[in-house]
């Protein structure tokens, strides 16, 4: 575990110091990492919508498959009709999270997601996506009063549900930023500990075993950094469902 906290803290510090209006702004693996997935996208985007053709060459191919997926697989399904303005948005988290989480299995990056720091921002960004929205949508009062209070429940039991009703409204965004989180950390940790087995034992007989584990875990994860950024665009369509139609 030790191993697996010095990794972090390494790959974690700040490469160039930065404050700008006493916030820290410093420059890391982690933001490289992040500007380097920003920039690959833009680029597939602009490689796949660029000269589009009735017959699709095969990045033209991959933008339509991603956008389709996310729109008929997650947004018509989850959110309906009502929810098409929202497939960019949704197609951009899901890129940005999916290139971020494989960036990671290159050596001298980092994964980004497995900071609480990016993970919460992400979180917050549906959080107050998600509300704007339902707030325009339905009005001020009355999108407030749908949160708070469940409809059809008496006010009489107001005082019981208003605090269930925020909790619950706040355990969204917050489960979105740990669960990403969690995982992507989890990940590399087990790997880490597996490997550090290696070192620590120094043997040819006790070798293979941590190694065998760590080719299945690194599989696994594969897997694993697909199915994180599915999750969190799925997570995602949900609460913007409840938004738009006033559910819970």
């Amino acid at each position: 575990m030790v191993d697996v906290i010095e990794h972090y803290s390494e790959v974690f510090h700040p490469l160039v110091k930065l404050k700008v209006l006493g916030i820290d702004m410093s420059i890391n693996m982690a933001v490289i990492t992040m500007w380097l997935a920003v920039i690959l996208i833009m680029v597939f985007i602009l490689l796949a919508g660029r000269k589009t053709k009735l017959i699709p060459k095969p990045l033209q191919s991959m933008g339509e498959y991603i956008y389709l997926f996310i729109r008929d697989t997650i947004v018509l399904d989850m959110v309906g009709k009502e929810g098409l303005p929202w497939v960019p948005f949704l197609t951009t988290i899901f890129l940005f999270i999916l290139v971020n989480n494989f960036l990671g299995l290159i050596p001298g990056l980092a994964t980004p997601t497995a900071s609480i720091y990016l993970t919460s921002v992400l979180a917050l960004t549906v959080f107050f996506s998600v509300h704007i929205t339902g707030a325009i949508k339905h009005g001020p009062l009355k999108y407030l009063r749908a949160v708070v209070l469940p409809e059809g429940a008496p006010l009489w039991l107001a005082p019981l549900f208003i605090p269930i009703e925020i909790i619950s409204a706040l355990a969204k965004p917050f489960s979105l930023m740990v669960r990403l989180f969690a995982n992507m950390f989890a990940g590399h940790a087990v790997l880490l500990v597996f490997l550090g087995l290696i070192i620590l034992y120094k043997s040819f007989i006790i070798a293979p075993i941590p190694l065998v584990l760590s080719v299945i875990v690194g599989l696994l994860e594969i897997f694993f950094k697909f199915l994180q950024a599915y999750i969190f665009t799925v997570l995602s369509a949900m609460y913007i469902s409840d938004a738009i139609h006033g559910g819970h």
